[in-house]
Order: structure tokens, then sequence, then C-alpha cells
């Protein structure tokens, strides 16, 4: 069994697109995705349509409640992709579950307690840091999968727990780099502009990962949002950095 392990595509149509041909290429048995599918500033009619196509196995993110809730309080990403989308891509996005789980593998966005907390990062006074094993336990809480599937922090990284159990977070399909305020402001970036993704292995019952960075045309992409007035994504997009 090989799985490609997608998330965080943010609208990124353009990064979207450059992945899943990356998967085909590796004749991958299966594509899941891990939420946080068109809030951004670029592509989000069109990401849904294409996703929508190809019935993948997706969860939601917080930035799927995000899309669906109150326009009053959403942020300019959501707005953007609560604006974009049509009813049937609505109705799609709010038929998502929170995760999935098959056989031995769960798909989560964030934590298995919530989409918004961190699994594989911990976010203290000081800024964001490799959460230790105890701490990942912990959120684990009683979860047995021995393939945890995660996203949310847009950070590649793969842990393994004891000798069975994988932890694997792809990294973001559509953005990679982003500051936050909360719990304590923090950034989180990969440092290059490449569109991340995973692919997970079962060999003899044991699982692997490899993490791949694939080029696309992120100029055309930081062209496009700063034309929708997010120059914010400019450097995120084509640098994978917050700030020069």
């Amino acid at each position: 069994m090989k799985i490609a392990v997608i998330s965080d595509i943010h609208g990124n149509l353009g990064a979207l697109e450059a992945v899943l041909a990356d998967a085909q290429r590796r004749s991958v048995d299966m594509i899941v995705n891990l939420g946080d599918i068109l809030s951004g500033a670029l592509q989000p009619r069109e990401t849904a349509g294409l996703l929508m196509s190809l019935q993948l196995p997706t969860i939601r993110g917080n930035h799927e409640r995000q899309v669906l809730g109150c326009v009053d309080s959403m942020g300019p990403s959501d707005r953007h992709a609560h604006e974009s989308i049509s009813h049937e891509q609505r109705e799609w996005l709010k038929a998502l579950p929170a995760s999935i789980e098959m056989d031995d593998v769960l798909l989560i966005h964030g934590s298995p307690s919530s989409d918004l907390e961190y699994l594989l990062e911990t976010v203290d006074e000081s800024g964001s840091r490799e959460a230790s094993i105890d701490e990942v336990m912990s959120r684990l809480g009683s979860v047995t999968a021995n393939l945890i599937l995660c996203g949310h922090t847009h950070i590649p990284r793969t842990i393994r727990l004891g000798e069975d159990r994988l932890i694997v977070n792809p990294g973001s399909v559509g953005l990679q780099a982003y500051d936050d305020e909360r719990p304590f402001p923090h950034v989180m970036a990969t440092g290059t502009p490449h569109a991340k993704y995973a692919i997970v292995s079962n060999e003899s019952g044991r699982w692997t990962s490899d993490h791949l960075s694939i080029a696309y045309d992120w100029d055309t992409a930081a062209v496009l949002a700063a034309a929708n007035g997010r120059q914010d994504w400019v450097i995120p997009l084509t640098r994978g950095r917050v700030a020069w």
C-alpha cells in the first residue's frame, strides 16, 4: 500500500495540480486530503471543483469551519473562499468529516481532540518548537492507530512511536509560511516555495514515509494573490518565509 498524503492546499490550484501529477507518476494507490482546502488568496472555486471530481478521502480542517461560519467574523482568506465557492461546493464542505479511520490509519487535521491544536509542534512564549514524545503522546490520548496522518502546521515532519507506530505531517501543498498570534506569537515556515506532500508506504506491516518538495509556478500564484489584494501572500508563496 502506497498513500499520497496532501494537506493545507489553501486554494493554491497550481501547487495542487503539480502535486497530483507527481503522485500519479509515482503510482500511488490512494491520495488522502487532510483539510484546510480552500481558504486563501488564490483559486478556491477551481480547487474545490477539481477535488470534488476526484472524490478523495477528505477531512475538514479549521478553515472549513471558518469558511462556513459567520461572514462578519471572517478574515480575508476565509472570506475570499466563502464568496467564491458555489452552493454545491459549500454543501460538499459541510459534509466533510472531522476525521477518518481506515483500518490502522487515522486521518486528522490538528490533533485528535482539536483541529486547532498542533500535534507535532509546541508553541510557548519563545515561539514554536518540535514537540516532545511525551507531549505528542498526551495529545494522542487513547488513539491506537499505527499510522496517524495530520496537518495544520504546514511543517513536514515524521516521528516514530516505538517500532510500529508512525505520525506523519506532510506539510502544506499551498502555503509555505504563515504567522499566528495564538497561543503565543510564532512563525511557521519551510524556507522554500516548493509544494510539500508525503508518501507513506506499508512494507511487511511497517509504515514508512517519504517527504517530497515539488516545483510549480509560484511566481504566477504570487501575481494572482497580489491582484486579489493579498500582497501579504507574495513572500510566503515565492520564498517560503513570512518576511525577507
